[in-house]
Protein backbone atom coordinates (compact mmCIF):
# COMPACT_ATOMS: atom_id res chain seq x y z
CA UNK A 1 0.00 0.00 0.00
CA UNK A 2 1.03 3.58 -0.43
CA UNK A 3 1.35 4.59 3.14
CA UNK A 4 3.01 5.52 6.23
CA UNK A 5 6.03 2.87 7.59
CA UNK A 6 8.86 1.39 6.88
CA UNK A 7 11.19 0.81 3.85
CA UNK A 8 14.24 -2.49 2.78
CA UNK A 9 17.25 -0.82 1.45
CA UNK A 10 18.34 0.36 -2.02
CA UNK A 11 19.75 -3.02 -2.47
CA UNK A 12 15.87 -3.68 -3.06
CA UNK A 13 15.56 -1.67 -5.78
CA UNK A 14 13.74 1.26 -4.03
CA UNK A 15 16.78 3.98 -3.63
CA UNK A 16 14.30 6.64 -2.57
CA UNK A 17 13.09 4.38 0.32
CA UNK A 18 15.45 4.50 3.84
CA UNK A 19 16.68 1.08 5.38
CA UNK A 20 14.45 0.37 8.93
CA UNK A 21 14.78 -2.69 11.45
CA UNK A 22 13.73 -5.82 10.24
CA UNK A 23 12.09 -8.63 12.35
CA UNK A 24 13.08 -12.31 11.64
CA UNK A 25 10.12 -14.99 12.29
CA UNK A 26 10.67 -18.15 12.32
CA UNK A 27 8.72 -19.61 10.03
CA UNK A 28 8.75 -23.44 12.01
CA UNK A 29 6.65 -22.16 15.41
CA UNK A 30 4.93 -24.21 17.69
CA UNK A 31 1.39 -24.73 17.48
CA UNK A 32 0.68 -24.25 20.75
CA UNK A 33 2.65 -20.74 20.35
CA UNK A 34 0.39 -19.56 17.16
CA UNK A 35 -2.71 -20.86 19.15
CA UNK A 36 -2.27 -19.17 22.25
CA UNK A 37 -3.00 -15.82 21.49
CA UNK A 38 -6.05 -16.17 19.22
CA UNK A 39 -7.56 -19.13 21.47
CA UNK A 40 -7.39 -16.44 24.37
CA UNK A 41 -9.69 -14.34 22.40
CA UNK A 42 -12.36 -16.80 22.03
CA UNK A 43 -14.80 -17.56 24.09
CA UNK A 44 -13.69 -20.54 26.31
CA UNK A 45 -15.53 -24.10 25.79
CA UNK A 46 -15.61 -26.84 27.94
CA UNK A 47 -13.83 -30.31 26.74
CA UNK A 48 -15.86 -32.59 24.72
CA UNK A 49 -18.24 -29.60 23.80
CA UNK A 50 -20.38 -29.20 20.90
CA UNK A 51 -18.72 -27.56 17.54
CA UNK A 52 -19.01 -24.15 17.79
CA UNK A 53 -19.14 -21.15 15.25
CA UNK A 54 -17.12 -18.64 16.35
CA UNK A 55 -16.00 -16.49 13.81
CA UNK A 56 -19.64 -15.80 11.96
CA UNK A 57 -20.98 -16.22 8.43
CA UNK A 58 -20.61 -13.99 6.11
CA UNK A 59 -21.51 -14.31 2.19
CA UNK A 60 -20.36 -12.64 -1.13
CA UNK A 61 -20.07 -12.29 -4.72
CA UNK A 62 -23.48 -11.79 -5.45
CA UNK A 63 -24.98 -13.50 -9.40
CA UNK A 64 -28.53 -13.11 -10.67
CA UNK A 65 -28.77 -16.64 -9.48
CA UNK A 66 -26.42 -17.33 -7.09
CA UNK A 67 -24.45 -16.70 -4.02
CA UNK A 68 -21.25 -17.67 -2.20
CA UNK A 69 -21.33 -18.61 1.33
CA UNK A 70 -18.66 -18.92 4.15
CA UNK A 71 -18.32 -19.96 7.76
CA UNK A 72 -15.62 -21.48 9.70
CA UNK A 73 -15.82 -24.11 12.05
CA UNK A 74 -14.60 -24.69 15.30
CA UNK A 75 -14.73 -28.99 16.25
CA UNK A 76 -13.07 -29.00 19.43
CA UNK A 77 -11.43 -26.23 21.71
CA UNK A 78 -7.80 -26.85 20.20
CA UNK A 79 -8.77 -26.42 16.96
CA UNK A 80 -8.43 -22.91 16.39
CA UNK A 81 -6.84 -21.25 13.25
CA UNK A 82 -3.77 -22.21 12.32
CA UNK A 83 -3.67 -24.99 14.32
CA UNK A 84 -3.89 -28.00 12.36
CA UNK A 85 -5.69 -29.70 14.95
CA UNK A 86 -9.15 -30.77 14.63
CA UNK A 87 -11.25 -33.84 13.31
CA UNK A 88 -13.26 -33.74 9.66
CA UNK A 89 -16.43 -32.11 10.31
CA UNK A 90 -19.85 -32.30 8.28
CA UNK A 91 -21.35 -28.84 7.79
CA UNK A 92 -24.75 -28.29 6.66
CA UNK A 93 -26.42 -24.77 4.72
CA UNK A 94 -29.86 -23.73 4.19
CA UNK A 95 -31.37 -20.77 2.12
CA UNK A 96 -34.48 -19.83 2.52
CA UNK A 97 -36.91 -16.87 1.31
CA UNK A 98 -37.60 -15.43 5.35
CA UNK A 99 -35.71 -15.42 8.84
CA UNK A 100 -37.85 -18.26 10.28
CA UNK A 101 -36.59 -20.47 7.60
CA UNK A 102 -40.24 -21.59 6.59
CA UNK A 103 -39.56 -21.24 2.65
CA UNK A 104 -36.43 -23.06 2.09
CA UNK A 105 -35.11 -23.12 -1.27
CA UNK A 106 -31.84 -24.75 -1.04
CA UNK A 107 -29.64 -26.93 1.23
CA UNK A 108 -26.72 -28.78 1.22
CA UNK A 109 -23.59 -29.56 3.10
CA UNK A 110 -19.75 -29.72 2.97
CA UNK A 111 -16.84 -31.27 5.06
CA UNK A 112 -14.71 -28.74 7.02
CA UNK A 113 -10.75 -30.54 7.59
CA UNK A 114 -8.18 -29.34 8.74
CA UNK A 115 -6.43 -29.46 5.89
CA UNK A 116 -8.69 -26.33 5.04
CA UNK A 117 -8.21 -24.15 7.83
CA UNK A 118 -12.11 -25.66 9.29
CA UNK A 119 -13.47 -23.26 6.98
CA UNK A 120 -16.32 -24.38 4.29
CA UNK A 121 -18.13 -22.11 1.34
CA UNK A 122 -21.21 -23.63 -0.65
CA UNK A 123 -21.32 -21.63 -3.89
CA UNK A 124 -25.40 -21.66 -3.89
CA UNK A 125 -27.13 -21.42 -7.25
CA UNK A 126 -30.72 -21.67 -9.02
CA UNK A 127 -32.29 -18.63 -6.77
CA UNK A 128 -34.08 -15.69 -7.94
CA UNK A 129 -32.18 -12.14 -8.97
CA UNK A 130 -32.54 -8.94 -6.78
CA UNK A 131 -33.77 -11.04 -3.99
CA UNK A 132 -33.12 -10.95 -0.27
CA UNK A 133 -32.48 -14.42 1.05
CA UNK A 134 -31.56 -15.32 4.66
CA UNK A 135 -29.07 -18.67 5.49
CA UNK A 136 -27.42 -20.46 7.99
CA UNK A 137 -24.62 -23.75 9.02
CA UNK A 138 -25.21 -25.95 11.15
CA UNK A 139 -22.71 -28.59 12.59
CA UNK A 140 -23.11 -31.32 15.56
CA UNK A 141 -26.33 -30.19 16.80
CA UNK A 142 -25.48 -26.33 16.92
CA UNK A 143 -26.47 -23.55 14.70
CA UNK A 144 -24.62 -20.79 12.96
CA UNK A 145 -25.86 -17.11 13.30
CA UNK A 146 -28.93 -16.13 11.06
CA UNK A 147 -27.58 -14.10 7.76
CA UNK A 148 -29.28 -11.96 5.36
CA UNK A 149 -27.93 -11.86 1.80
CA UNK A 150 -29.06 -10.83 -1.40
CA UNK A 151 -28.49 -11.22 -5.27
CA UNK A 152 -27.86 -9.75 -7.81
CA UNK A 153 -30.40 -8.10 -10.68
CA UNK A 154 -30.97 -10.29 -13.84
CA UNK A 155 -28.52 -9.03 -15.79
CA UNK A 156 -30.95 -7.54 -18.54
CA UNK A 157 -33.20 -5.81 -15.63
CA UNK A 158 -34.03 -2.50 -15.62
CA UNK A 159 -32.77 -1.32 -12.09
CA UNK A 160 -33.35 2.39 -10.55
CA UNK A 161 -30.65 2.38 -7.95
CA UNK A 162 -28.43 0.74 -6.33
CA UNK A 163 -26.65 1.21 -2.88
CA UNK A 164 -22.75 -0.23 -1.42
CA UNK A 165 -21.01 0.52 1.35
CA UNK A 166 -17.48 1.36 0.96
CA UNK A 167 -14.22 0.40 3.46
CA UNK A 168 -10.76 -0.21 3.33
CA UNK A 169 -7.51 -0.35 5.45
CA UNK A 170 -8.81 -1.91 8.51
CA UNK A 171 -5.62 -2.28 11.09
CA UNK A 172 -6.83 -4.02 13.79
CA UNK A 173 -3.86 -2.90 16.14
CA UNK A 174 -4.54 0.73 15.37
CA UNK A 175 -8.84 0.75 16.13
CA UNK A 176 -11.98 -0.83 16.69
CA UNK A 177 -14.28 -1.19 13.64
CA UNK A 178 -16.85 1.19 14.15
CA UNK A 179 -17.43 1.56 10.16
CA UNK A 180 -18.33 -2.30 9.50
CA UNK A 181 -21.11 -1.33 12.35
CA UNK A 182 -22.31 2.00 10.89
CA UNK A 183 -22.83 0.26 7.63
CA UNK A 184 -24.40 -2.89 9.28
CA UNK A 185 -27.06 -0.65 11.29
CA UNK A 186 -28.19 0.74 8.13
CA UNK A 187 -30.38 -2.01 6.78
CA UNK A 188 -30.69 -0.59 2.86
CA UNK A 189 -27.05 -2.02 1.33
CA UNK A 190 -27.21 -4.33 -1.56
CA UNK A 191 -23.52 -5.31 -1.21
CA UNK A 192 -20.37 -3.85 0.27
CA UNK A 193 -17.21 -3.11 -1.36
CA UNK A 194 -13.87 -4.25 0.45
CA UNK A 195 -10.95 -2.29 -1.78
CA UNK A 196 -8.24 -3.81 0.00
CA UNK A 197 -6.23 -4.32 3.58
CA UNK A 198 -8.79 -6.57 4.93
CA UNK A 199 -6.13 -7.65 7.53
CA UNK A 200 -2.14 -6.02 7.80
CA UNK A 201 1.05 -8.42 8.07
CA UNK A 202 2.64 -6.51 10.81
CA UNK A 203 3.95 -7.72 14.09
CA UNK A 204 2.26 -6.61 17.06
CA UNK A 205 3.91 -3.24 17.74
CA UNK A 206 4.94 -2.09 14.53
CA UNK A 207 1.68 0.04 13.05
CA UNK A 208 -0.69 0.86 15.44
CA UNK A 209 -2.33 4.39 16.19
CA UNK A 210 0.27 6.90 16.40
CA UNK A 211 2.00 4.75 18.07
CA UNK A 212 -0.31 3.04 20.86
CA UNK A 213 -1.27 -0.69 20.10
CA UNK A 214 -5.28 -0.59 20.75
CA UNK A 215 -5.55 -4.44 20.44
CA UNK A 216 -2.68 -6.55 19.97
CA UNK A 217 -2.54 -8.66 16.93
CA UNK A 218 -2.49 -12.86 16.57
CA UNK A 219 0.07 -13.80 15.99
CA UNK A 220 2.20 -11.55 17.75
CA UNK A 221 5.16 -11.97 15.15
CA UNK A 222 4.60 -10.69 11.58
CA UNK A 223 2.92 -13.09 9.48
CA UNK A 224 4.80 -14.73 6.98
CA UNK A 225 3.61 -18.78 6.86
CA UNK A 226 0.76 -20.21 6.21
CA UNK A 227 -0.22 -20.90 9.57
CA UNK A 228 0.49 -17.08 10.25
CA UNK A 229 -1.95 -15.72 7.94
CA UNK A 230 -4.81 -18.39 8.95
CA UNK A 231 -4.66 -17.03 12.76
CA UNK A 232 -4.46 -13.47 11.89
CA UNK A 233 -7.31 -14.05 9.57
CA UNK A 234 -8.91 -15.59 12.12
CA UNK A 235 -8.23 -12.90 14.68
CA UNK A 236 -9.73 -10.46 12.65
CA UNK A 237 -13.25 -12.41 11.74
CA UNK A 238 -13.87 -12.91 15.84
CA UNK A 239 -14.62 -8.49 15.49
CA UNK A 240 -18.04 -8.12 16.28
CA UNK A 241 -19.03 -5.55 13.98
CA UNK A 242 -16.62 -7.40 11.13
CA UNK A 243 -19.38 -10.19 11.87
CA UNK A 244 -22.45 -8.26 12.12
CA UNK A 245 -21.91 -6.39 8.64
CA UNK A 246 -21.13 -10.11 7.14
CA UNK A 247 -24.81 -11.06 8.76
CA UNK A 248 -26.73 -8.04 6.70
CA UNK A 249 -24.89 -7.94 3.41
CA UNK A 250 -22.88 -9.44 0.78
CA UNK A 251 -19.16 -8.59 0.17
CA UNK A 252 -16.92 -8.05 -2.73
CA UNK A 253 -13.91 -7.98 -1.92
CA UNK A 254 -10.59 -7.29 -3.74
CA UNK A 255 -7.08 -7.53 -1.70
CA UNK A 256 -4.41 -4.93 -1.77
CA UNK A 257 -0.79 -5.24 -0.34
CA UNK A 258 -1.55 -6.19 3.10
CA UNK A 259 -2.97 -9.09 2.64
CA UNK A 260 0.19 -10.41 1.69
CA UNK A 261 2.89 -7.65 2.68
CA UNK A 262 3.62 -3.96 2.67
CA UNK A 263 3.78 -2.51 -1.19
CA UNK A 264 3.63 -5.81 -2.71
CA UNK A 265 4.87 -6.72 -6.33
CA UNK A 266 5.08 -10.17 -8.34
CA UNK A 267 8.25 -11.01 -7.08
CA UNK A 268 8.31 -9.64 -3.56
CA UNK A 269 7.53 -6.64 -1.44
CA UNK A 270 9.05 -3.99 0.95
CA UNK A 271 8.08 -5.91 3.92
CA UNK A 272 10.14 -9.21 2.89
CA UNK A 273 13.31 -10.53 3.46
CA UNK A 274 14.23 -12.54 1.03
CA UNK A 275 15.77 -16.01 2.79
CA UNK A 276 15.63 -14.45 6.08
CA UNK A 277 11.70 -15.08 6.13
CA UNK A 278 11.63 -17.57 3.20
CA UNK A 279 10.59 -16.82 -0.16
CA UNK A 280 8.36 -14.63 -1.47
CA UNK A 281 6.99 -17.59 -3.76
CA UNK A 282 5.68 -19.61 -0.45
CA UNK A 283 5.01 -16.50 1.12
CA UNK A 284 2.69 -15.56 -1.24
CA UNK A 285 1.33 -18.86 -1.89
CA UNK A 286 0.50 -19.07 1.89
CA UNK A 287 -0.86 -15.70 1.79
CA UNK A 288 -3.29 -16.50 -1.08
CA UNK A 289 -3.99 -20.12 0.01
CA UNK A 290 -5.26 -18.21 3.72
CA UNK A 291 -7.14 -15.95 2.11
CA UNK A 292 -9.42 -17.71 -0.47
CA UNK A 293 -9.63 -20.53 2.72
CA UNK A 294 -11.15 -16.93 4.76
CA UNK A 295 -12.73 -14.76 2.81
CA UNK A 296 -16.55 -15.55 0.65
CA UNK A 297 -14.59 -14.30 -2.75
CA UNK A 298 -14.82 -16.71 -5.57
CA UNK A 299 -11.02 -17.58 -7.09
CA UNK A 300 -10.99 -15.85 -10.49
CA UNK A 301 -8.75 -15.91 -13.53
CA UNK A 302 -5.72 -17.77 -12.44
CA UNK A 303 -6.74 -17.86 -8.65
CA UNK A 304 -6.53 -14.00 -8.38
CA UNK A 305 -9.36 -11.52 -7.09
CA UNK A 306 -10.08 -9.90 -10.91
CA UNK A 307 -13.25 -10.52 -11.69
CA UNK A 308 -16.35 -9.14 -12.91
CA UNK A 309 -20.00 -8.68 -11.46
CA UNK A 310 -23.12 -7.09 -13.26
CA UNK A 311 -25.89 -5.59 -11.64
CA UNK A 312 -28.75 -5.38 -14.23
CA UNK A 313 -28.28 -2.69 -16.75
CA UNK A 314 -27.62 -0.39 -14.27
CA UNK A 315 -23.92 -1.19 -13.49
CA UNK A 316 -21.36 -3.29 -13.99
CA UNK A 317 -18.09 -3.92 -11.33
CA UNK A 318 -14.73 -4.95 -12.71
CA UNK A 319 -12.99 -5.78 -9.77
CA UNK A 320 -8.85 -5.37 -10.34
CA UNK A 321 -5.74 -7.52 -9.01
CA UNK A 322 -2.72 -4.96 -8.81
CA UNK A 323 -0.32 -6.72 -6.71
CA UNK A 324 0.02 -10.45 -8.39
CA UNK A 325 1.36 -9.14 -11.97
CA UNK A 326 2.86 -5.34 -11.06
CA UNK A 327 6.46 -5.12 -12.20
CA UNK A 328 8.49 -3.80 -8.92
CA UNK A 329 7.70 -0.24 -7.98
CA UNK A 330 10.01 2.24 -9.47
CA UNK A 331 12.56 4.72 -8.06
CA UNK A 332 10.68 7.81 -7.29
CA UNK A 333 12.84 10.43 -9.87
CA UNK A 334 14.19 7.81 -11.98
CA UNK A 335 12.19 8.25 -15.08
CA UNK A 336 11.53 4.24 -15.20
CA UNK A 337 7.82 5.11 -13.64
CA UNK A 338 7.22 5.81 -17.88
CA UNK A 339 9.08 2.46 -18.95
CA UNK A 340 6.60 0.65 -21.18
CA UNK A 341 8.18 -2.54 -20.30
CA UNK A 342 7.19 -1.97 -16.64
CA UNK A 343 3.41 -2.97 -15.77
CA UNK A 344 0.75 -2.17 -13.12
CA UNK A 345 -1.72 -4.81 -14.09
CA UNK A 346 0.22 -7.29 -16.32
CA UNK A 347 -0.84 -7.79 -20.48
CA UNK A 348 -3.80 -10.14 -19.61
CA UNK A 349 -5.67 -8.12 -16.98
CA UNK A 350 -5.22 -4.87 -18.71
CA UNK A 351 -6.41 -6.58 -21.95
CA UNK A 352 -9.42 -8.18 -20.04
CA UNK A 353 -10.41 -4.79 -18.44
CA UNK A 354 -9.98 -2.63 -21.71
CA UNK A 355 -12.03 -5.55 -23.33
CA UNK A 356 -15.01 -5.62 -20.46
CA UNK A 357 -14.88 -1.66 -20.29
CA UNK A 358 -15.69 -1.40 -24.38
CA UNK A 359 -18.00 -4.49 -24.72
CA UNK A 360 -20.41 -2.92 -21.52
CA UNK A 361 -23.86 -2.39 -22.47
CA UNK A 362 -24.43 -1.31 -18.83
CA UNK A 363 -25.16 2.79 -17.93
CA UNK A 364 -22.29 3.11 -15.33
CA UNK A 365 -18.70 1.25 -15.40
CA UNK A 366 -17.66 0.29 -11.97
CA UNK A 367 -13.72 -0.27 -11.38
CA UNK A 368 -12.83 -1.85 -8.16
CA UNK A 369 -9.05 -0.46 -7.70
CA UNK A 370 -7.11 -0.80 -4.76
CA UNK A 371 -4.53 2.06 -5.45
CA UNK A 372 -5.19 5.72 -6.53
CA UNK A 373 -5.16 6.11 -10.48
CA UNK A 374 -5.26 9.75 -10.85
CA UNK A 375 -2.16 11.27 -10.88
CA UNK A 376 -1.12 12.91 -8.08
CA UNK A 377 1.95 15.48 -7.20
CA UNK A 378 2.93 17.51 -3.99
CA UNK A 379 3.15 20.96 -5.18
CA UNK A 380 4.52 23.89 -2.73
CA UNK A 381 3.90 22.06 0.70
CA UNK A 382 6.05 23.29 3.64
CA UNK A 383 8.80 21.58 4.97
CA UNK A 384 6.51 20.59 8.03
CA UNK A 385 4.14 19.10 5.87
CA UNK A 386 6.09 17.79 3.40
CA UNK A 387 8.07 15.06 5.34
CA UNK A 388 5.07 13.19 7.25
CA UNK A 389 3.34 13.41 4.15
CA UNK A 390 6.22 11.56 1.93
CA UNK A 391 6.29 9.23 4.96
CA UNK A 392 2.77 8.34 4.67
CA UNK A 393 3.03 7.77 0.73
CA UNK A 394 6.59 6.31 0.37
CA UNK A 395 7.87 9.24 -1.14
CA UNK A 396 11.09 10.72 -0.79
CA UNK A 397 11.88 13.52 1.12
CA UNK A 398 13.02 15.75 -1.26
CA UNK A 399 10.06 16.94 -2.19
CA UNK A 400 9.77 14.82 -5.73
CA UNK A 401 5.79 14.27 -5.91
CA UNK A 402 5.33 10.56 -7.64
CA UNK A 403 4.33 8.15 -5.35
CA UNK A 404 5.36 4.77 -7.31
CA UNK A 405 3.10 2.42 -5.69
CA UNK A 406 -0.20 4.00 -7.25
CA UNK A 407 -0.70 4.31 -10.74
CA UNK A 408 1.75 6.99 -10.90
CA UNK A 409 4.51 4.60 -11.22
CA UNK A 410 3.08 2.83 -13.79
CA UNK A 411 2.20 5.51 -16.29
CA UNK A 412 2.20 3.46 -19.95
CA UNK A 413 -0.32 1.15 -18.21
CA UNK A 414 -2.35 4.15 -17.17
CA UNK A 415 -2.09 5.81 -20.34
CA UNK A 416 -3.36 2.99 -22.31
CA UNK A 417 -6.32 2.57 -20.46
CA UNK A 418 -7.42 5.76 -20.46
CA UNK A 419 -6.77 6.45 -24.20
CA UNK A 420 -8.74 3.31 -24.37
CA UNK A 421 -11.66 5.24 -22.74
CA UNK A 422 -11.43 8.32 -25.22
CA UNK A 423 -10.30 6.40 -28.10
CA UNK A 424 -13.80 4.31 -27.58
CA UNK A 425 -16.13 7.07 -26.24
CA UNK A 426 -16.46 4.83 -22.99
CA UNK A 427 -18.47 7.09 -20.85
CA UNK A 428 -19.74 6.86 -17.24
CA UNK A 429 -16.47 4.77 -16.09
CA UNK A 430 -16.09 5.41 -12.28
CA UNK A 431 -12.69 4.30 -10.31
CA UNK A 432 -13.70 2.91 -6.74
CA UNK A 433 -10.28 3.02 -4.91
CA UNK A 434 -8.63 2.79 -1.15
CA UNK A 435 -5.27 2.57 0.48
CA UNK A 436 -3.78 6.04 0.37
CA UNK A 437 -5.50 6.42 4.04
CA UNK A 438 -7.33 9.96 2.61
CA UNK A 439 -10.54 10.52 0.98
CA UNK A 440 -10.67 12.24 -2.69
CA UNK A 441 -13.05 13.09 -4.68
CA UNK A 442 -11.10 13.26 -8.37
CA UNK A 443 -11.68 13.91 -12.13
CA UNK A 444 -9.24 11.41 -14.16
CA UNK A 445 -7.82 13.51 -16.89
CA UNK A 446 -5.87 11.95 -19.88
CA UNK A 447 -3.18 14.99 -19.11
CA UNK A 448 -2.94 16.13 -15.80
CA UNK A 449 -0.68 18.95 -16.60
CA UNK A 450 -3.09 20.86 -19.23
CA UNK A 451 -5.90 19.90 -17.57
CA UNK A 452 -9.25 21.31 -17.37
CA UNK A 453 -8.17 22.23 -20.52
CA UNK A 454 -7.77 18.48 -21.81
CA UNK A 455 -10.24 16.14 -21.23
CA UNK A 456 -11.26 13.96 -18.12
CA UNK A 457 -11.28 10.55 -19.29
CA UNK A 458 -13.15 8.70 -16.08
CA UNK A 459 -13.97 9.60 -12.05
CA UNK A 460 -12.85 8.35 -8.68
CA UNK A 461 -13.97 8.10 -5.65
CA UNK A 462 -11.05 7.46 -3.09
CA UNK A 463 -12.01 6.01 0.45
CA UNK A 464 -9.80 6.86 3.73
CA UNK A 465 -8.69 4.47 5.94
CA UNK A 466 -11.17 2.76 9.06
CA UNK A 467 -7.79 3.16 11.14
CA UNK A 468 -4.71 3.18 9.79
CA UNK A 469 -2.91 6.31 10.55
CA UNK A 470 -3.13 8.99 8.03
CA UNK A 471 -1.45 12.71 8.19
CA UNK A 472 -2.82 14.25 11.21
CA UNK A 473 -1.79 11.20 12.74
CA UNK A 474 1.61 10.95 11.83
CA UNK A 475 2.53 14.57 12.66
CA UNK A 476 0.31 13.98 16.16
CA UNK A 477 -1.83 17.06 15.99
CA UNK A 478 -5.28 17.04 16.20
CA UNK A 479 -7.50 15.92 13.64
CA UNK A 480 -8.12 18.25 10.75
CA UNK A 481 -5.17 20.14 11.52
CA UNK A 482 -3.42 19.22 8.16
CA UNK A 483 -6.12 19.35 6.33
CA UNK A 484 -6.81 22.78 6.69
CA UNK A 485 -2.96 23.58 5.42
CA UNK A 486 -2.01 20.87 3.37
CA UNK A 487 -5.71 20.21 1.35
CA UNK A 488 -5.86 23.71 -0.79
CA UNK A 489 -2.15 23.71 -2.07
CA UNK A 490 -2.66 19.63 -2.72
CA UNK A 491 -6.11 21.14 -4.59
CA UNK A 492 -3.54 23.84 -6.21
CA UNK A 493 -1.07 21.30 -7.34
CA UNK A 494 -3.86 19.24 -8.89
CA UNK A 495 -6.36 20.70 -10.28
CA UNK A 496 -8.45 17.59 -11.32
CA UNK A 497 -8.57 17.08 -7.36
CA UNK A 498 -12.08 18.47 -6.64
CA UNK A 499 -11.52 17.48 -2.59
CA UNK A 500 -9.32 15.89 -0.12
CA UNK A 501 -9.01 15.14 3.35
CA UNK A 502 -6.10 13.86 4.61
CA UNK A 503 -6.79 13.48 8.51
CA UNK A 504 -10.06 11.41 8.83
CA UNK A 505 -11.34 7.83 9.24
CA UNK A 506 -14.36 6.55 8.40
CA UNK A 507 -16.05 4.59 5.07
CA UNK A 508 -17.92 5.75 1.98
CA UNK A 509 -21.60 4.72 0.80
CA UNK A 510 -22.10 4.75 -2.95
CA UNK A 511 -25.25 4.85 -4.35
CA UNK A 512 -25.88 4.76 -8.10
CA UNK A 513 -28.78 5.85 -10.41
CA UNK A 514 -29.51 6.19 -13.94
CA UNK A 515 -28.70 10.21 -13.53
CA UNK A 516 -25.57 9.69 -11.07
CA UNK A 517 -23.27 7.87 -9.22
CA UNK A 518 -22.73 9.76 -5.80
CA UNK A 519 -20.41 8.90 -2.98
CA UNK A 520 -21.45 9.60 0.62
CA UNK A 521 -18.30 10.50 2.88
CA UNK A 522 -19.06 8.98 6.53
CA UNK A 523 -16.49 10.11 9.33
CA UNK A 524 -15.62 8.26 12.79
CA UNK A 525 -15.55 10.19 16.07
CA UNK A 526 -12.50 8.23 17.21
CA UNK A 527 -11.10 5.06 16.13
CA UNK A 528 -9.94 3.84 19.18
CA UNK A 529 -13.27 3.55 20.61
CA UNK A 530 -15.18 0.68 20.01
CA UNK A 531 -17.79 2.96 20.26
CA UNK A 532 -17.53 5.54 17.73
CA UNK A 533 -19.85 7.37 16.03
CA UNK A 534 -20.53 8.37 13.02
CA UNK A 535 -21.22 11.18 10.80
CA UNK A 536 -21.77 12.49 7.19
CA UNK A 537 -18.39 14.43 6.53
CA UNK A 538 -19.65 15.43 2.71
CA UNK A 539 -20.33 14.29 -0.64
CA UNK A 540 -19.48 14.30 -4.42
CA UNK A 541 -20.74 12.92 -7.29
CA UNK A 542 -20.61 12.22 -11.42
CA UNK A 543 -23.30 13.25 -13.45
CA UNK A 544 -24.00 10.47 -16.04
CA UNK A 545 -21.95 11.45 -19.94
CA UNK A 546 -19.64 14.28 -17.68
CA UNK A 547 -16.60 12.31 -17.00
CA UNK A 548 -16.54 14.76 -13.97
CA UNK A 549 -16.93 15.04 -10.31
CA UNK A 550 -19.28 17.96 -8.44
CA UNK A 551 -20.00 18.58 -4.96
CA UNK A 552 -23.55 18.07 -4.06
CA UNK A 553 -24.77 18.85 -0.31
CA UNK A 554 -26.70 16.08 1.22
CA UNK A 555 -26.22 12.67 1.72
CA UNK A 556 -28.84 10.46 -0.30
Amino acid sequence: MTSRKRSLSAAEGLNSLSPRRRTVVKAAAATAVLAAPLAAALPARAAGQAPAFLHGVASGDPLPDGILLWTRVTPAPEAVPGSGLGADTEVSWVVARDKAFTGIVAKGSVTATAAGDHTVKADVRGLQPATDYWFRFSAGGTDSPVARTRTAPAADASVSGLRFGVVTCANWEAGYFAAYRHLANRNDLDAWLHLGDYIYEYKTGEYAARGTVVRPHAPANEIITLADYRTRHGEYKTDPDLQALHLKAPVVAIWDDHEFADNAWSGGAVNHTEGAEGTWTARKAAAKQAYFEWMPVRPAIEGTTYRRLRFGKLADLSLLDLRSFRSQQASAGSGSVDDPNRTMTGRAQLDWLKAGLKASDTKWRLVGNSVMIAPFVIGSLTADLLKPLAKLLDLPQGGIGVNTDQWDGYTHDRRELLGHLRSNAIGNTVFLTGDIHMSWANDVPVDAGTYPLSPSAATEFVITSMTSDNLDDIVKVPEGTVSAVAAPLIKAANRHVHWVDTDRHGYGVLDITADRAQMDYYVLSDRTDANAASKWERSYRTRSGTQKVERTYDPV
